[in-house]
């Protein structure tokens, strides 16, 4: 958004801000409750409304604990078309239990995964329904206090800082940045192998963590893409193949990067995060895709978007769509994984009801 916009929105921002700020001294006060549970909450969120990056930060903390305990996910479901409390099963689709719960069914089968547009009620279901559960990951629950988590992950991406950012409209932010102070850990994340130990320092200055908040700094390596419907046909990027990039996420840049240095040429589709795709969208895949005159073209997407696409899975075999997804998974800079596990595991040892 260009400045004078930004300078337009402002006073929205300002009232929007109100709105948010007395909320949360309602709940700061104890004007309104907090639920905590006998069991680690661990939350994983964003400031912003997205773009952030912290689903595979989730996925990255179910590889880390599933091992040694049995550990679940709850997440909201957005944009999902059911309503209330429901236990997501593999064979679900993205309109019944949302793109993200349904990812993290599908990587890990064995873990229980729910949705449920209130946390401090589908927590209690989501232990009924698993009575073995451990510990629950909240996916994207930093702004919902209804629910009081016994470790607060916050994750925040380079190139947009929650210190550098507004306040919605004007900006991304859905909560002021001082609103941070809740989190336990702060994440830098889609960082990048150039981010120096120099670079890093200047970054924790921005963000001014309090005595009790560690910052870590993390990127993303991505895996070979792989067909959406059969994992085991995979394809190399390399400097002849042209790519046509399909994805609703919030944003593409760090992705793109990626792309464009790992091709010969990239033509962007970019839809709304969670953009559910019509059949008028996948028509105009189609013609995009017969369209280009180059050899070696294929197409691809997000995990996340992935999820969303094979809900056409007969126009894209009927047409013989090359779209592949490409995995992404988290990686910690300046040796901080052993940290970061320790002090994941340590939370979880020393846990008091």
């Amino acid at each position: 958004m260009n400045k004078v916009g930004r300078f337009l929105l402002y006073p929205f921002s300002l009232l929007y801000g109100l709105v948010i700020s007395t909320r949360n001294t309602l709940y700061d006060t104890g004007l309104l409750k907090e639920t905590s549970f006998n069991l680690p909450v661990i939350s994983v969120g964003n400031l912003s409304v997205g773009g952030a990056g912290k689903t595979p930060h989730v996925e990255y903390l179910l590889q880390l604990l599933q091992p040694y305990i049995h550990v679940s996910v709850l997440s909201r479901g957005y944009k999902r078309k059911t309503k209330g409390f429901k236990i997501v099963q593999r064979n679900d689709t993205a309109l019944i239990s949302g793109d993200e719960p349904l990812q993290f069914k599908r990587k890990f089968p064995n873990v229980p995964v729910a949705v449920s547009e209130s946390r401090a009620l589908g927590i209690p279901q989501l232990i009924k329904n698993h009575p073995e559960i451990q510990a629950v990951l909240l996916d994207d629950a930093f702004q919902h206090r209804s629910v009081k988590p016994s470790l607060n992950i916050l994750v925040t991406p380079l190139e947009n800082l929650y210190t550098e950012d507004m306040l919605l409209p004007a900006g991304r932010l859905r909560e002021p940045a001082p609103a941070a102070g809740r989190a336990d850990i702060i994440v830098v994340s889609k960082c990048n192998d150039s981010l120096s130990l120099e670079d890093s320092s200047e970054i924790i200055k921005k963000l001014n963590p309090l005595n009790h908040q560690r910052v870590y700094f993390t990127q993303y390596l991505y895996g070979t893409p792989y067909y959406i419907f059969n994992g085991k046909n995979k394809i190399q990027l390399h400097s002849e193949l042209n790519i046509i990039l399909i994805s609703a996420i919030a944003n593409t840049n760090y992705l793109k990067q990626y792309i464009h240095q790992n091709s010969k040429s990239i033509n962007s589709m970019e839809y709304e995060d969670h953009h559910n795709f019509s059949d008028r969208d996948m028509n105009y895949l189609l013609k995009v895709f017969k369209e280009s005159s180059k050899n070696n073209t294929a197409i691809i997407t997000t995990e996340k978007d992935a999820i969303r696409l094979q809900e056409h899975k007969e126009f894209i075999i009927e047409h013989n769509l090359p779209i592949f997804a490409l995995p992404a998974r988290v990686e910690f800079l300046f040796d901080q994984k052993i940290s970061f596990d320790h002090q994941i595991k340590d939370f979880l040892k020393n846990f008091k009801v």
